[in-house]
Parts: C-alpha cells; sequence; structure tokens
C-alpha cells in the first residue's frame, strides 16, 4: 500500500541531494521552506494532493500535470513545492525500479534529472525553485530511463504519429536528448543498443520496435547552416520525419541559451549553432519542433 505524503528523514538528505545532483543553493533554499505536517492544513493539504496523484500511477506512461499550491508564492516553499512532492515519492520510485530489477546506476541517473532542471530554472528566472511538474512525472513514476548519452520513455503511439510502419496504440519508445555533453553518433549507438536490451528485459509485456522523437534539433532547416557531418545532422538522419511539426522557436532558445523571449541582439553566439539559430531569427524565420521514427 501507497504511505501518505512523508519527506525523507533529514539525516539522510545529504546523500540524497548527491544522488539527484541538487547544487548546494538549491539545497539550502529545498531546506529553509522545508514543509512539516505541523504547519496550517491548507499548506499541507496541496503537498499531500500533489503526492497522491502522482504515486497513484505509478508504472503509467504519459505525462501528469500535477496539482500545484493553493497559491503562487515566493517563498521557497512555493518556488520548491513540486521538489518536495518529488522527494517524497522517492522512497516509491526507487520501489518501482527494485521490483523491475532495475540496476542502481540507472535508477539513480534517470532520477538526478531533478538536479539539471534546477539548474535550468534557475538560468531561465534567475531565482531557484521548479515551476512546472509535467516532465518528471516520468522519472519519478518509473515511466523514463536515462541510458547513456539519451534518455528514453515508454509511450503509446498517437493518432497524429500514425504512419505506414506502426498503428496507432503501438508501444513506443519516447526519445529525449538531455543538455550532458556531445551527441556523438558512438555514443548515440551505445544508447539505443542500451535501450533495446534494457525495456526488452524489465517491461517484457510491453514490446517495443519503433522510436519517436520530438525535437527542435529534427528541423531539416538546420541543414542550411550546419556541416553535413555534424552530430545534429547525422542524428536527424537516423529518423523518418512525421508531419510538419510546430513552432519551436521557444524551445530552441530555451534550451540552447536558457532564455525566455530574450533580445536576439543578445544572444551569445560562440558556436555554429549559436551563430546558425541567431541568424535564422533575425531573417525572420523560424524554428520548428519535428517528429520523427526510427526502428529500434
Amino acid at each position: 500500500m501507497t504511505r501518505g505524503f512523508r519527506l525523507p528523514d533529514r539525516t539522510y538528505l545529504p546523500a540524497i541531494f548527491e544522488r539527484l545532483a541538487i547544487a548546494e543553493q538549491d539545497e539550502l533554499e529545498i531546506l529553509a521552506g522545508w514543509p512539516s505536517p505541523t504547519m496550517e492544513p491548507e499548506t499541507w493539504r496541496p503537498l499531500e494532493r500533489a503526492y497522491r496523484t502522482l504515486v497513484a500511477d505509478m508504472g503509467g506512461c504519459e505525462i501528469r500535470e500535477l496539482p500545484g499550491p493553493a497559491s503562487v508564492e515566493s517563498t521557497s516553499l512555493g518556488r520548491y513545492f513540486f521538489v518536495y512532492v518529488y522527494l517524497a515519492a522517492l522512497a516509491e520510485a526507487r520501489r518501482f525500479h527494485r521490483e523491475r530489477g532495475i540496476p542502481d546506476d540507472i535508477s539513480w541517473a534517470t532520477l538526478s534529472d531533478l538536479g539539471r532542471n534546477l539548474v535550468r530554472d534557475r538560468l531561465l528566472f534567475g531565482s531557484g525553485g521548479l515551476r512546472t511538474s509535467s516532465w518528471l512525472t516520468l522519472h519519478f513514476r518509473g515511466s523514463i530511463y536515462e541510458l547513456g548519452r539519451l534518455q528514453f520513455n515508454r509511450m503509446r503511439v498517437r493518432a497524429a504519429r500514425v504512419a505506414n510502419a506502426f498503428r496507432e496504440g503501438d508501444h513506443a519508445l519516447g526519445i529525449h536528448i538531455p543538455e550532458n555533453g556531445r551527441l556523438s553518433p558512438e555514443a548515440c549507438d551505445d544508447s539505443f543498443a542500451r535501450a533495446r536490451s534494457f525495456f526488452a528485459r524489465h517491461f517484457p509485456e510491453t514490446p517495443t520496435r519503433v522510436g519517436i522523437c520530438t525535437s527542435w534539433l529534427l528541423d531539416p532547416q538546420l541543414a542550411d547552416y550546419l556541416a553535413p557531418d555534424s552530430n545534429v545532422l547525422r542524428f536527424q538522419r537516423r529518423f523518418t520525419s512525421i508531419g510538419e511539426g510546430y513552432d519551436g522557436d521557444a524551445d530552441i532558445l530555451r534550451f540552447v541559451f536558457h532564455r525566455i523571449a530574450p533580445d536576439i541582439d543578445e544572444l551569445p553566439q560562440r558556436t555554429t549553432l549559436e551563430r546558425a539559430i541567431v541568424a535564422h531569427l533575425r531573417a525572420g524565420k523560424h524554428w520548428r519542433n519535428r517528429t520523427g521514427w526510427l526502428e529500434l
């Protein structure tokens, strides 16, 4: 039976923070706002509600939107509300991993995406916190796993992604590219090989042969700026494109520059990719998030 909302014992927090790649500055703010069951019910109940929403669907494949705090606060408790929910769910996530036989190194590498998201939020907003809940619901419900350079989540094909190679409702793996290094062909080959054996071993009930990726990295317009042997274009060529995609300007600014609605003239242009993005936007053009699929 799932326990109620309960945070880890503070004695174990240094080790937990290290495992989850939570930076010292975030640690201090998390501890400053640490919730207690003795606080006002109107503050405690939303934490319980969000926690129960999360763990009630352990093993679920769809991204979930968790209910948030009763009001938007500028306090540490308000800004780190969802961090406390994930810390409370850590024991359930780890138990799910153990029951599935997930190796410890993969379990912690996956869950440490929490720390990376905290770093990104601080860069984006200029202060600590976790403003959105949905992405990490995959991690703390046992749906997504980091296998080397890439992350893979269990999913089902939706109508908008149906192609001749697969059908609506088929099991598939979503493919994601964390911000943690070069996207070399060798690293990607290793991740795909690991994914094939990992999901066959740990989730045999949902056999999967298709991987699907939606990203600005699959925008064919990048070929107008990057060398044919660039890692980005090599990654693109692995996929068969589906549909026309949707506007990707916000995502590319968020993930490459860690900015929201910036002044284009203030963006750095240190790399070929950064210069390409800026030149494209200055020309009045827009980037697209595109979807592609491949055989695993």
